[in-house]
């Protein structure tokens, strides 16, 4: 009888087991989702409660997929699920929750190389790539996306690269458009966070076009149905912004003069001595951020001008492998621990201030990894 039991039991956990392994398996093979329409593939990102961010599966599976599209379709879709966030970006928090070691930095060293991967690729398609970026699109939603030729927004998206406030940088090729954008707007956008939102993602040039919320499955529909350039189609069915203004236009010029600055501290320097309300809100928001993470990101844009996608992209692979790596510290799992784990909102930046961030170990983030550790674009 005590035997039966037993048996009875382990039979039972057996197929409770089994049955989580199913459900696993399904989530992952269903995280993002493949499908051809008249000569047109799309892509749809699908982890709606996680807000469709990024994880190690999603982008092994775009990567090929990418390719196979370049001879097979016209022209590529993605969009994101659920209707709140087109993707709102990397899975991080799967990366550092074990905290700094070595199966941290080989889960990292994975994620990063096949997600900048992707990005590289979207950005040497040979086809259109069109990116409906309604909803959240921040941090690896964005570099899914801005490398492509063409990129919708609505009044829902809200556009960030959030990472200096995890203790990272500006990665997924932060460092190629942020550099190009006018007037040091992206210098702006990587240090602080800032948010976006609606058209003002595509005033600052982030976003090629526009369309109400309303429109978006009628402007899919006639992407896939009408066979012209799909820029025709695009001008054809999407709004007119040449009479809305830019939120951000009563400080662009201040934001050109003071962030054109090449050091941080300069910058800190020329936002105190403005002294405005405006000012003082971003000084309170570079103090809440990694100091490290704001020195990685100011350098690395300023390289980034003069490099193409793919440098660029091998630049901050080395960021991110050293980030993760923690060897000269710790804020990237501290930045997720406190915003994403614990969210206590209170991060404990090691180094803690600017001024105790040495140039010198910033430079070495920056340095060539080992022949078998570097970013492999083909």
């Amino acid at each position: 009888m005590i035997i039966l039991m037993i048996c009875s039991t382990r039979l039972g956990f057996s197929t409770r087991l089994l049955g989580y392994r199913r459900n696993l398996s399904t989530a992952c093979m269903d995280d993002v989702l493949f499908e051809v329409k008249n000569d047109v593939g799309i892509v749809t990102l699908n982890r709606p409660k996680a807000l469709n961010a990024l994880n190690t599966s999603m982008v092994v599976k775009i990567k090929p997929k990418l390719k196979e599209y370049e001879s097979l379709v016209r022209m590529v879709i993605i969009q994101g699920a659920g209707g709140k966030a087109f993707c709102a970006g990397g899975d991080v928090k799967s990366i550092t929750e074990n905290g700094p070691g070595a199966k941290s930095l080989e889960l990292g060293t994975n994620f990063f190389q096949h997600e900048y991967s992707v990005d590289s690729m979207i950005g040497k398609s040979k086809i259109p790539y069109v990116s409906l970026i309604d909803g959240i699109t921040m941090g690896g939603g964005v570099g899914i996306s801005v490398h492509g030729k063409y990129r919708v927004a609505t009044e829902r998206t809200l556009f960030a690269m959030p990472e200096t406030a995890i203790g990272l940088f500006c990665d997924v090729g932060g460092s190629h458009f942020l550099s190009r954008m006018d007037k040091h707007l992206g210098v702006m956008l990587g240090l602080t966070g800032c948010r976006l939102k609606g058209s003002d993602v595509a005033k600052a040039g982030i976003a090629t076009h526009y369309v109400h919320s309303s429109k978006i499955d009628g402007l899919r529909a006639k992407l896939i149905e009408d066979v012209r350039d799909p820029g025709t189609v695009l001008a054809e069915n999407t709004d007119d912004l040449d009479a809305v203004e830019f939120t951000m236009a009563p400080f662009v010029e201040k934001i050109d003069s003071i962030f054109s600055h090449e050091r941080v501290e300069a910058i800190v320097d020329a936002l105190r001595t403005d002294g405005s309300e405006w000012a003082l809100g971003i000084l309170k928001t570079l103090s809440e951020v990694s100091p490290t993470g704001l020195k990685i990101t100011r350098k690395e844009i300023l390289k980034g001008k003069n490099l193409s996608l793919d440098e660029c992209l091998l630049m901050e692979h080395r960021l991110a492998y050293r980030s993760t790596e923690a060897k000269y510290s710790t804020d990237f799992y501290e930045g997720v621990r406190a915003l994403l784990i614990d969210k206590d909102r209170n991060p404990k930046w090691c180094p803690a201030s600017l001024e105790e961030v040495k140039d010198e170990i910033i430079d070495k983030y920056f340095e060539p990894l080992s022949n078998d550790k570097e970013l492999q674009l083909s």
